[in-house]
């Protein structure tokens, strides 16, 4: 069995290439909105099934949940606080440049979330997620939610 993962559509921080942690609940871009629907016609393509979404209640995984849903012909969407991405403080909305070195080091952004807390955090939901893995759940996260399932792997 597996667990999917979509990204969420695009944010204007994002497009910009600002950092966009779990404490910045930032909307999907009209882009972002496109990007979902795409996605979403890509898994009717596909065929992949698809029976439960799985999702942060952060806006933009929300709303691209949403999207998805209803181009597969209403899948139940389930919220889950703990998918939200990693919290990164008073790096939000700074050019991801910035401190790209910083964080790839372990550092823990000012007011943020440590990497280990975040991989906890991730962790314990997939844990709790494994019973419902028969459902055929799809994830709306973010990258950094893929970064940790790439690690528990």
């Amino acid at each position: 069995m597996h667990l999917n993962l979509l990204r969420h559509g695009a944010t204007a921080p994002n497009l910009q290439g600002l950092r966009c942690g779990g404490d910045l609940d930032a909307p999907l871009t009209e882009q972002g909105r496109r990007q979902a629907s795409e996605a979403a016609l890509r898994i009717r393509e596909l065929r992949l099934p698809v029976g439960v979404i799985f999702t942060s209640r952060m806006q933009r995984t929300r709303e691209t949940a949403q999207i998805v849903s209803r181009l597969l012909h209403g899948v139940p969407i389930v919220l889950e606080p703990a998918f939200a991405e990693r919290r990164l403080g008073q790096w939000n909305l700074r050019p991801i440049a910035e401190n790209e070195a910083a964080l790839r080091q372990g550092v823990t952004p000012p007011g943020g979330e440590s990497n280990l807390e975040f991989v906890e955090r991730i962790s314990a939901a997939v844990e709790a997620l494994l019973p419902r893995l028969a459902e055929r759940p799809l994830l709306v996260g973010s990258k950094g939610i893929a970064r940790i399932l790439g690690e528990l792997a």
